[in-house]
């Protein structure tokens, strides 16, 4: 059961980039999934989630609002982080990974929260000035 990061690469500040959370030996229906980085010297920053439900709610953190969606495609069993406008800030390695105690909400992104855990490798977003 691994939820595997990818596609992450180098880009322009101003530029875009879409990173993919595979899902393997599981289902992504019924899980809520979010996006999670962590860049060296700070603290893991919840980017964004988006629910299992069938309205598939997002909730994004202020950080990135406006400029990054997250999206699923069950046939693929595959959630998308697509990232517009980036900036150099944007630097970090990206995770994804469900929560063993919340669903998708500011709770799930709190960097405290302790129901996280990355599975594999995540993926490196690098956005030069």
């Amino acid at each position: 059961v691994q939820l595997q990061a990818s596609g992450g690469g180098l880009v322009q500040a101003g530029g875009s980039l879409t990173v993919s959370c595979a899902a393997s030996g599981f289902n992504l229906d019924g899980y809520d999934i979010g996006w999670f980085r962590l860049a060296p010297g700070k603290e893991r920053e919840g980017v964004g989630c988006i629910s299992s439900s069938s309205g598939s709610t997002t909730y994004y953190a202020d950080s990135v609002k406006g400029r990054f969606t997250i999206s699923t495609d069950k046939v693929l069993n595959t959630v998308y982080l697509q990232m517009n406008s980036l900036k150099p800030e944007d630097t970090a390695v990206d995770y994804c990974s469900s929560d063993r105690v919340f669903g998708c909400s500011a709770a799930m992104l709190d960097p405290l929260e302790v129901g996280i855990g990355f599975k594999g490798q995540g993926t490196q977003v690098t956005v030069s000035s």
